[in-house]
């Protein structure tokens, strides 16, 4: 199941090769809704590092992620694995180009798979 989050880029991280095959990148996005800012650190992975290289810290986006869970030895951990990051604006502007609009998810819009993950599915 796929989320999405509107706010500031307020951190960015440089690109990390956790090991020869798997590169990871995260950031921080500050959401100021209600009385206290929330901030949410969320992760890309592999070819997906370079998407918040065009973005400066301060700059509103709009991010696309899965929420992820493990278990290792008897401990859980929870990612936020983001694989679109985008102007809000962009997300929001009708096409000018076709009357109709495209309820349908293409290619683009689905999350790659990260090279650690085991599940079968």
């Amino acid at each position: 199941m796929s989320y999405e989050l509107t706010g500031k880029l307020h951190k960015k991280y440089p690109t990390e090769n956790k090991t020869d095959s798997f590169q990871a990148r995260e950031f921080v996005v500050l959401m100021e809704s209600g009385n206290y800012p929330q901030y949410i650190k969320l992760q890309l992975t592999q070819d997906r590092c370079a998407l918040l290289d065009p973005y400066q810290e301060g700059q509103e986006i709009k991010v696309h992620f899965d929420l992820r869970g493990r278990e290792w030895n008897d401990k859980y951990f929870t990612n936020l694995n983001a694989w679109r990051v985008e102007a809000p604006t962009a997300a929001t502007a009708p096409s000018a180009s076709s009357g109709e609009e495209n309820f349908f998810p293409t290619a683009d819009d689905e999350p790659s798979v990260a090279a650690d993950d085991d599940l079968p599915f």
